[in-house]
């Protein structure tokens, strides 16, 4: 099985929101039976969104002005028992996204500091392959200019044999003549 496919991040994130829900239910359940709860917290957002709610399906039907009369306490503790709940399955699922997100977001800079850190590599990998090739170029150089002297040397040792062989041809010939002549 490969692990890549499916990433234990996700996994965890998915339990979470699973274990989201019966936290909600508990919340709810301890809303309903804690006054203090009640009264502050339930209370208050359940009359606001009964409000909201009333408000804009009376403009939708052609009312305006009409008051609105509060939800009883039983019923307002229920809402906003129920609007804790899904508030807290919201925020839950929203900070699983958020998180989700960083993680992509550190994956995403982790890898383009690793391909930022291989270009420079490279980049100093040809810097020093360029600094060997001027080295070698250099060496070969250098390497060249006795054997240009050697071939020059070996050049002229031929012209200086060529030109002793000559001279001495030239010798043997005016050599002859002049004992020709001392013996006639």
């Amino acid at each position: 099985m490969v692990v890549g496919a499916f990433p234990m991040a996700k996994l965890l994130y998915l339990g979470i929101r699973q274990i989201s829900k019966p936290l909600a239910n508990r919340i709810k359940e301890g809303a309903r039976r804690s006054e203090f709860f009640k009264t502050y917290v339930c209370l208050p957002p359940a009359q606001l969104y009964h409000w909201v709610e009333m408000r804009t399906k009376m403009r939708i039907m052609g009312f305006r002005g009409t008051a609105i009369k509060p939800l009883n306490e039983e019923a307002a503790a229920e809402l906003g028992a129920e609007l804790l709940g899904e508030a807290t399955i919201f925020i839950v699922g929203g900070a699983c996204m958020v998180l989700e997100y960083w993680r992509h977001q550190a994956q995403q800079r982790r890898k383009e500091e690793e391909q930022r850190a291989a270009w420079i590599e490279m980049q100093d990998e040809v810097g020093r392959l360029a600094l060997a090739l001027e080295a070698l170029q250099a060496q070969v150089q250098a390497q060249e200019a006795p054997r240009a002297l050697e071939e020059l040397r070996a050049q002229m040792q031929e012209v200086r044999a060529q030109l002793c062989t000559r001279d001495a041809e030239t010798r043997s010939k005016s050599t002859p003549k002049a004992v020709s002549t001392s013996e006639k």
